[in-house]
């Protein structure tokens, strides 16, 4: 008997198998049919074209994908999308939207210089929003460990820790 070195056709061809997932994207209720393995950060990239969000290292490491699910800080080029059903996801495009100006954390980062190019600000942002949610008040190790899954190859962290005091500053003077 001769063995066969082909392999049957469902064995060759990959599966497309879609799943609907349903969740809240910055206050609005979403539903999609995907690719049940697909990253959050492509589908929030290519499929709902919110660009604020980067794409940088791609496994965890730089933070530039920061996004807040059910209010906890998340790398979203590690989260799949069957993941995220029924879930509450924030981003940076709604940070302070509804304010009508620009929002004090970013203000801050602009007038204490807490970035330069840019790319990594997305993330910084959503991380300091996810600290200051939790805890209005921060030592400054507390800032540190807050930002510290958040990489700037441009600045140093001087300016982004001066920002981030600077809006613990702002907040309390608002209240």
């Amino acid at each position: 008997m001769e063995e066969s070195n082909t392999l049957s056709k469902t064995e060759t061809e990959p599966v497309n198998e879609q799943t609907s997932i349903s969740f809240s994207l910055n206050g609005e209720h979403m539903m999609l049919e995907v690719d049940p393995t697909r990253r959050l950060i492509d589908i929030l990239r290519d499929d709902l074209a919110l660009t604020g969000t980067k794409i940088s290292c791609g496994i965890g490491r730089c933070g530039a994908c920061s996004v807040l699910i059910n209010n906890q800080l998340v790398n979203a080029c590690l989260v799949m999308a069957y993941q995220v059903d029924e879930s509450n996801i924030t981003t940076i495009e709604t940070i302070d939207k509804e304010k009508g100006t620009l929002p004090i954390i970013q203000r801050a980062f602009l007038e204490e210089g807490g970035f330069q190019c840019g790319y990594c600000t997305p993330g910084m942002i959503m991380a300091v929003k996810s600290l200051i949610d939790e805890n209005p008040n921060p030592t400054e190790d507390e800032i540190r460990q807050a930002l510290s899954g958040n990489l700037c190859r441009c600045t140093g962290y001087g300016g982004i820790i001066r920002s981030v005091e600077r809006v613990i500053r702002d907040l309390q003077v608002e209240v």
